[in-house]
């Protein structure tokens, strides 16, 4: 069996905020077949954000240029930011035979899907909306306000979750995982 896929593919993954979509996004990362996507955005870095590792930073006036030239497989803006995936690298991958990973909000994935990108599309799901709320809770890291929206926006998420090729459950995290690499065809050859 060889390392790498015989034909390279975009990995699409989403889910609600506590799903552990970032989770399972870096366990397969420590696979040498997967190449991450890395978005372009105007916004500043934050404190600690390295340009090309966390994120491509540009000026509006350049992200403009490249939506212009249709160097970008999505954007958006949000909040007054532009984020975008660059189509360039997802090729560059994908020649290689190597497997693309997009870990991008349901938004985005559905606009891919909408726009007929060929991929793979993966919804991560809790096990409930319990265990969701019981997630986020623990984290600690929202005011009880935000975790209701965030909640709220998990449900509206969920309802979505028809539209992906396939839905994976995260009750148990090495459970997910190994479903998802058998999606993706990477269940072999890792060590």
């Amino acid at each position: 069996m060889s390392d790498t896929p015989r034909k390279g593919t975009m990995l699409v993954i989403s889910g609600p905020s506590g799903s552990g979509k970032t989770t399972i996004c870096k366990r397969l990362l420590e696979d040498p077949r997967v190449r991450f996507s890395i978005s372009a955005t105007t916004r500043n870095p934050r404190a600690g954000e390295v340009d090309g590792r966390d994120y491509h930073f540009i000026s509006r006036e350049r992200f403009k240029e490249l939506m212009a030239e249709g160097a970008f497989i999505e954007h958006a803006d949000v909040y007054g930011n532009m984020y975008g995936t660059l189509r360039g690298p997802m090729q560059e991958a994908m020649a290689r035979g190597e497997v693309y990973l997009l870990e991008i909000d349901v938004q985005g994935a559905l606009q891919l899907k909408s726009l007929r990108e060929p991929g793979i599309y993966v919804f991560i799901a809790p096990p409930d909306f319990t265990e969701l709320r019981r997630r986020l809770t623990d984290r600690k890291t929202e005011a009880p306000d935000v975790l209701e929206r965030r909640l709220r926006k998990a449900e509206d998420e969920w309802r979505e979750r028809g539209r992906y090729d396939h839905v994976v459950v995260n009750d148990k995290l090495e459970d997910a995982l190994a479903q998802i690499r058998k999606i993706a065809g990477l269940e072999h050859g890792i060590g």
